[in-house]
């Protein structure tokens, strides 16, 4: 069987891209805004990224491809944007919808936070498109795969009636296995304070002897890494932040993926991204499908 391709959208540094690639899918094109992020993506996946704003982008003169794979930014679903008072959701899922509407692909992939069930007319949207058939898995958890909480929603929508079977259980990958025996970290006066009692919140700190696992990886954690700290009693008070390698590592990426960019923008793209079992496990899924179905619309 020929290759199945998908375009990307919102792909960020192409986290969600690595597991679809490791999972067979080929990505015939991916599009993403933020400069930084592109250029991670190109030193590690290719050229067929494109940086642009898809608000401005028209559909037909993209290339086609058997799907399309959906992962638009979800602070403003998130239920911590209640704090901020910014849950009010966005309109980039129109923008998604735009896509489908006219491309009309063979299947299609959106990952969000859960709080994006909390807005009924984005669910109605993404959910309900006639003609296909849509399967809803919240949460998907990395902590199937990973040393890391992250819960997840996945929406797939397909052609033709097929059961998208869920995440199985796997072991997952220890803290202790994802841990550098020499991290390069900085150690901010914030974490002395935040121990301290001097933030409103106390710090995540986990324990790889206890077999603990790390907390969401959060895209500003650049900003204070005092947040989440992992324990090592090589350092003042016995902890420390994880690195920019482990921080890759709790979201699955391989070693030989780098970040030819700042660690701040490092951290802030790891944490934007998708944890690449997730994509590998809908790639499989999606392989699958396209195997089993007959008579489907190629394109190479």
């Amino acid at each position: 069987m020929n290759s199945i391709s998908v375009n990307s959208y919102f792909c960020g540094a192409g986290l969600m891209d690595v597991g679809l690639l490791q999972a067979g899918v080929q990505i015939n094109q991916a599009f993403e805004l933020d400069t930084d992020a592109c250029k991670t993506y190109r030193h590690n996946l290719g050229n067929h990224v494109r940086q642009c704003d898809l608000t401005e982008e028209l559909v037909l003169e993209q290339g086609a491809a058997d799907g399309m794979v959906f992962t638009y930014p979800c602070t403003k679903y998130s239920t911590i944007a209640d704090i901020h008072g910014t849950r009010t959701g966005d309109e980039l899922f129109l923008h998604a919808l735009r896509h489908l509407a006219l491309a009309r692909p063979e299947f299609y992939v959106v990952e969000n936070v859960p709080g994006l069930r909390a807005f009924p007319v984005v669910m109605e949207a993404m959910c309900q498109l006639p003609d296909y058939y849509v399967h809803v898995f919240c949460p998907v958890e990395s902590s199937t795969w990973l040393p890391q909480r992250r819960s997840r929603l996945i929406i797939i929508g397909t052609r033709r009636e097929f059961a998208i079977r869920p995440p199985e259980s796997a072991r997952a990958v220890r803290l202790s296995e994802i841990l550098e025996e020499e991290p390069r970290v900085t150690l901010p006066k914030a974490i002395g304070e935040r121990m301290g009692g001097k933030y409103r919140d106390l710090p995540i700190i986990s324990d790889p002897a206890n077999d603990d696992q790390a907390p969401t990886c959060v895209a500003h954690y650049a900003k204070d890494k005092s947040t989440r700290l992992v324990r090592d009693k090589r350092y003042p008070l016995g902890v420390r932040p994880y690195s920019v390698r482990e921080y890759a590592r709790l979201q699955g990426l391989p070693d030989s993926f780098t970040f030819p960019v700042s660690d701040t923008a490092a951290y802030r793209q790891i944490g934007n991204g998708v944890s690449v079992p997730v994509g590998r496990w809908i790639g499989g899924e999606i392989l699958r499908y396209m195997s089993k179905s007959t008579g489907l619309r190629r394109v190479a």
